[in-house]
């Protein structure tokens, strides 16, 4: 089983506001914010999407190819990947620069203010698949990358019949309505939050029911609301695992993770919401978004003391097999 997480490896440098970002923004003078917050704490962190969603894979027994650009500063965190059990055979290093780098600020209510430096990242779109990998991969993951990578990725996933997901997220903001409405073409699924699927809808001048029928299968996380999964007109809702939240940072990543784990093995796409939604209450339980660890054997039993797998989650102790 052949699964490429592509999009961005980086260095997380997170912080926390001990008040309410709300409180310091008003309403009739947002077009000339000056804002500086004074943090408590400021800790650094192995991070970027496409990592976070591969480590997380790795947990749940697979050994995703993390295809991506990082720089000369990227060989502790190449090892730190590999012992996980994420092949890095496929990752790129560029010695001129430095690795991609994300500054978060969050606050009291989980809101997060974020900034992310590209680095080494701006050379990704010199690599297609075919670059770094010989044959046909079961799956491709397009996640948060450079915006030509990612169009070039979705094109060449297209052009070769090669099966992908497409997750813009962090990159919704950057992306044009046009450049959007392309690159979800041919995905076999979506996943995005609620803010960002407004936005999606906004820029591209669709509506939800437009991406519905889009997309094969569409996901939109709805926080500490748990998630909708929209497939052949059918909504199946996905509670939350509950939790109390650490730090949300994270979250999103260690769901698709579990939401890719799921499709692999052919799972009901409640129960892959499920596993998604446990997946992401790991991440939430930590500071950082690679420092939860468990075994299989771990995640079997807490899961069912919320949610009843019917004995498939059994098939997490076995070799993986296809069922992309």
């Amino acid at each position: 089983m052949e699964i490429l997480v592509t999009g961005s490896i980086a260095y997380d440098y997170l912080m926390r506001f001990p008040g309410h970002f709300a409180d310091h923004f008003i309403g009739d003078q947002l077009h000339q914010v000056s804002l500086s917050f004074l943090v408590d704490e400021m800790t650094k962190h192995w991070g970027g999407v496409a990592a976070n969603i591969a480590y997380n894979m790795a947990l749940l027994g697979l050994r995703p190819k993390l295809m991506g650009t990082v720089g000369r500063d990227f060989p502790d965190y190449r090892e730190w990947l590999e012992r996980a059990g994420v092949d890095t055979s496929t990752v790129r290093q560029i010695d001129d620069v430095f690795t991609s780098s994300f500054f978060v600020n969050t606050d009291l209510d989980n809101n997060q203010i974020a900034s992310f430096y590209g680095g080494a990242m701006a050379y990704a779109k010199q690599y297609a698949l075919a670059d770094v990998y010989d044959g046909i991969p079961n799956l491709v993951i397009i996640s948060p990358n450079d915006p030509i990578a990612m169009q070039n990725l979705a094109r060449e996933c297209r052009d070769r019949s090669i099966r992908f997901i497409y997750d813009p997220s962090q990159q919704v903001p950057r992306l044009s309505g046009e450049e959007l409405h392309r690159d979800m073409q041919g995905a076999y699924a979506m996943v995005v939050n609620a803010y960002e699927t407004e936005v999606i809808c906004k820029k591209t001048e669709q509506t939800l029911d437009d991406l519905r029928r889009t997309i094969d299968i569409l996901v939109v996380t709805h926080g500490g609301r748990g998630s909708h999964i929209y497939v052949n007109g059918e909504t199946i809702e996905v509670p939350v695992f509950p939790t109390s939240v650490k730090d949300p940072t994270g979250g999103g990543d260690a769901f698709r993770a579990g939401f890719i784990r799921g499709i692999v093995a052919g799972w009901p796409l409640k129960l892959v919401g499920e596993v998604g939604a446990l997946c992401a209450t790991y991440a939430l339980e930590h500071v950082g978004t690679q420092n939860h660890r468990y075994t299989l054997s771990e995640f079997i039993a807490r899961f069912r003391t919320r949610f009843n797998d019917e004995g498939l989650l059994d098939n997490l102790v076995q070799p993986v097999s296809s069922n992309v």
